[in-house]
């Protein structure tokens, strides 16, 4: 670890991202994230086509950009626990400092704000919005011992940010065409919200012998079978949302059909760890989590919006 410590920044920054951020992979996710929440809007207003593809273009290295940007906040806020109980993680064990962190923040903001005042200026207000809550989020609501304590309003309040980037990306549609948001943004939305607390409970359903002193788990606070049972809940509330939100988008019945099957194909991992908790079942519950997460965006806005090109 001192020999990789001392290794030049850019060589210690492509670890760190490897490590925290992986560009590559979650560049993907977050572009099909974009796309989506676009298709979806053009889908409700009974638009034909896509935007143009230089408008998407930038509005994805927006979008990828905050969540970096949210993923830096995080080392801040985060830097007494991890520095306590998390020492193998980049910035305690001296891979990278959080004065590095705060200059490549400063970078990527000026950056967003160049970019997007240049070229989708209309963009602006609901980039504040998002930096805004964001801020917000960094100082904990002005209350960071009190939020601290109730560890599911923590995580319920944090989660906003997604919708929030969620509203930036369909303002790609709505926004640069000068129209309105269509009401079923709204569920839209709401499963954004949701899917990113299905990834939050997946990811920390540990085993026993998993569970670390002053790390955050859901087996941890509710049991094993209990957190599973969140976890599965959050999905079926998911579900239904998803359903409500086919409806604004006119999709047929077939929707139903396919929202109750990823449903069923994904609980899996969870029965599976409830009769016999592993630590690969409780990867398998963490991947369960990242696949619904991408099959819900597909279904609601991607796939639909593929389709309608390429009939186009």
């Amino acid at each position: 670890m001192q020999e990789e410590n001392k290794l030049p920044f850019f060589k210690r920054f492509l670890i760190y991202q490897k490590e925290r951020f992986p560009f590559i992979a979650h560049g993907i996710m977050i572009a099909a994230f974009t796309f989506s929440a676009i298709s979806y809007s053009r889908l409700c207003r009974n638009q034909k086509g896509f935007i143009a593809w230089s408008d998407f273009v930038i509005g994805v290295f927006a979008t990828i950009t905050l969540f970096f940007l949210v993923r830096i906040f995080d080392e801040f806020k985060d830097q007494e626990d991890d520095a306590k109980y998390r020492k193998y993680l980049p910035v305690p064990r001296g891979l990278i400092s959080l004065s590095e962190l705060k200059t490549i923040g400063w970078i990527v903001g000026v950056l967003q704000i160049t970019v997007i005042s240049i070229f989708q200026l209309k963009m602006l207000y609901l980039y504040v919005i998002v930096i805004a809550y964001l801020l917000l989020m960094a100082v904990e609501f002005f209350v960071p011992k009190w939020l601290k304590k109730r560890q599911i309003l923590y995580i319920t309040s944090h989660m906003m940010i997604i919708p929030l980037i969620d509203v930036y990306s369909s303002g790609l549609d709505w926004l640069v065409d000068e129209s309105q948001p269509h009401w079923g943004l709204v569920w839209f939305f709401a499963v954004s919200y949701m899917n990113g607390l299905v990834l939050e409970f997946g990811r920390k359903i540990r085993t026993p012998e998993q569970e670390e002193e002053g790390v955050v788990s859901y087996t941890g606070m509710y049991g094993t079978k209990g957190g599973v049972l969140i976890w599965l809940l959050l999905m079926f509330a998911t579900m239904l949302l998803a359903i409500g939100a086919s409806h604004y988008a006119n999709f047929s019945w077939l929707a139903f059909v396919v929202f109750g099957f990823v449903f069923l194909l994904n609980s899996i991992p969870g029965w599976l760890f409830i009769k016999q908790p592993t630590v690969k079942k409780s990867k398998y519950i963490e991947y369960a989590s990242a696949l619904w997460t991408a099959l819900m965006y597909l279904s609601l806005g991607s796939i639909p919006m593929l389709k309608n090109l390429l009939n186009f």
